[in-house]
């Protein structure tokens, strides 16, 4: 059945200043930033809003004063994120440095559910060197897939989109959906992960485009140079199929169901996303009901054949 979900991405600049200030001043400030972007999309009534990485840091505030900060701000950006989330229904990824009771330190998104609880917390896997090295961050070892009443949700912050070891686990793993927090954005990285992934994609970047892009690494939704954030809602009822062997397969499922299945095709590709908006039926029944063989049990066909007929 058609799972539809609203996601609002958020890229506002780092905050200015305060290299200097009281923690009290210093985190009352931050937490008025945040009240204030909040704001901004809420109207919207998201299912899910997200931030980008490090979004509590005041980049003006030397390193060894920045560590003390978060010591002093703990939980208390995380629990203002609870709060937001609770009142109004929603689920939100705060991404942010955080300290550990052994004194370690990792590059986190907590993914907050609809009553403010944490549901899930991804580590960033690559950190820069330099993470490690002056900030004593470490570097996470998991991709959880974390679970939402909505889907599945996978996260990556920032250097993790250079990296295979980490994206091959969430192809593995197919998450409905991959969060991405960051101080960078990634190009065709963006897209390269929710093709591989076959997974949509919400990219949060801090001070440049915030993006929405669908399992076939197609744009949905973006920010602006006018405005640093976008809302998108998509369908998460989704799969890839190749055309090979479909073609009459697709034609047959429209005549059926009409616009309730939407085919999209971006050309040069040779796969399609098929999308249901049925009620009462998933992408998965409509597949089994008119044998349509997904992109990936077709990859798999096809290698099983170049080891069987492979020249000695």
């Amino acid at each position: 059945m058609a799972r539809n979900v609203t996601i609002s991405a958020l890229g506002p600049a780092a905050l200015p200043g305060y290299a200097d200030a009281p923690f009290d001043q210093a985190l009352d400030r931050m937490l008025a930033h945040w009240r204030g972007q909040f704001d901004i999309v809420l109207p919207d009534r998201p299912d899910l809003i997200v931030v980008p990485e490090a979004c509590d840091r005041f980049p003006a505030m030397p390193l060894e004063r920045r560590l003390e900060y978060y010591a002093y701000r703990g939980d208390r950006v995380r629990d203002f994120f609870a709060e937001v989330a609770a009142a109004n229904s929603c689920y939100l990824a705060y991404s942010a440095c955080r300290d550990l009771p052994d004194g370690s330190r990792r590059n986190s998104t907590q993914i907050i559910d609809r009553q403010g609880r944490v549901a899930g917390i991804y580590n960033k896997n690559h950190v820069v060197v330099e993470e490690t090295t002056r900030s004593g961050i470490l570097c996470g070892r998991d991709a959880p897939v974390i679970e939402c009443d909505f889907g599945t949700v996978g996260c990556a912050i920032c250097f993790d989109l250079n990296f295979a070891p980490i994206r091959a686990k969430y192809a593995a793993a197919r998450p409905d959906l991959i969060v991405f927090c960051s101080m960078y954005h990634g190009g065709l990285m963006q897209n390269y992960w929710a093709y591989d992934c076959r997974a949509h994609f919400v990219g949060a970047i801090c001070g440049d485009q915030c993006t929405v892009i669908n399992p076939l690494g197609e744009l949905v939704a973006a920010s602006t140079n006018y405005h640093h954030h976008v809302t998108a809602t998509v369908n998460l009822d989704c799969t890839l199929a190749h055309l090979d062997y479909n073609r009459g397969k697709f034609r047959a499922m429209k005549e059926k169901y009409g616009r309730s299945v939407q085919f999209t095709d971006p050309g040069h590709l040779g796969c399609v996303l098929i999308t249901n908006g049925l009620e009462d039926r998933t992408v998965a029944d409509l597949a089994a009901e008119f044998e349509v063989e997904l992109l990936d049990d077709y990859w798999a066909r096809a290698l099983r054949h170049h080891a069987e007929n492979t020249e000695p």
